[in-house]
């Protein structure tokens, strides 16, 4: 993490760090050390872009959560879903996989039907954190495809609505608590103003270079801003920003792939995983040990 660009209206900015998940390395943002959360976004993982050769391809095996909801959205590429729900479901460029875990719920995240060709893999993988009333309701997972994300035109660039509502378009991915998820394709030359009307909000760079106040940003860092600020981004070059945020919904912990507001439920959690209490995914038999 950096306090280098800080400015009249980025608070922080963080860099990411590299985690090895084995077929391929993503860059984790959140949770951060001095910035675990932005409202209700506990976990930001950016995956790839990454190529795999025939054959070869993400292997994520079946895994629990409980606490979050997720949100796969990929730039390009493919990725098998399956849960222990029975929900099987690829997820491609431009759509939405929202998958609720509640009081609990299993998955697993397979390469998709470009398996057998050279293929890649872009993309955001974010959790939000439930509101407390809301921690253990019943898992669900709905698919929206690319087509009913709303998408338009704001100065130039290219807004695609991916959770809550903005520039006067809601998307219609269900959210549990004040959220706001969207995509920005900012051809170079072109300034765009997020509004500052999220109690939380933060800019990541995926690619290109963006300018605030001033000062150059480029890809793979986020710019946390200052509260009702709101950002004024301008593209030193054709740049692709995801903008993330809502009301923060309070201290969470985050063991593992578990998400709650209470360290007892963590421990709950641990001990049905481990006893094998959390059900299994049809059609995919494998399973990773709860870490040491």
């Amino acid at each position: 993490m950096s306090d280098s660009g800080i400015t009249a209206s980025v608070d922080m900015t963080i860099e990411p760090r590299e985690r090895d998940l084995g077929e391929f390395t993503v860059r984790r943002v959140l949770p951060a050390a001095r910035q675990r959360m932005v409202g209700p976004f506990v976990f930001f993982d950016h995956m790839g872009p990454a190529e795999f050769p025939p054959g070869q391809g993400i292997a994520v095996r079946p895994h629990p959560h409980i606490g979050l909801a997720t949100i796969t959205y990929l730039f390009e590429g493919e990725i098998m879903h399956r849960d222990s729900l029975g929900f099987v479901q690829a997820i491609q460029a431009g759509a939405v996989n929202l998958m609720t875990a509640g009081r609990g719920i299993v998955h697993s995240e397979r390469a998709g039907d470009d398996l057998d060709e050279t293929s890649r893999l872009h993309g955001i993988q974010s959790w939000m954190a439930l509101p407390r009333e809301e921690e253990e309701r019943e898992p669900g997972f709905v698919h929206y495809p690319a087509a009913d994300l709303p998408e338009l035109e704001v100065n130039g660039c290219t807004i695609r609505i991916i959770m809550g509502e903005c520039f006067g378009a809601k998307s219609p991915v269900t959210t549990y608590s004040d959220t706001l998820y969207f995509e920005c394709v900012m051809p170079a030359g072109q300034e765009i103003t997020v509004p500052g009307n999220a109690d939380e909000l933060a800019a990541y760079v995926v690619s290109g270079e963006i300018e605030v106040d001033g000062l150059r940003y480029g890809g793979g860092v986020m710019l946390v801003a200052n509260r009702d600020k709101g950002l004024r981004l301008y593209s030193r070059e054709d740049s692709r920003v995801m903008i993330i945020g809502g009301a923060p919904l309070g201290e969470r912990i985050v063991w593992w792939n578990f998400v709650s507001s209470s360290p007892d439920r963590l421990e709950l959690a641990k001990a049905d995983w481990r006893e094998g209490r959390f059900g299994s995914v049809p059609g995919d038999d494998e399973f990773i040990p709860l870490p040491d």
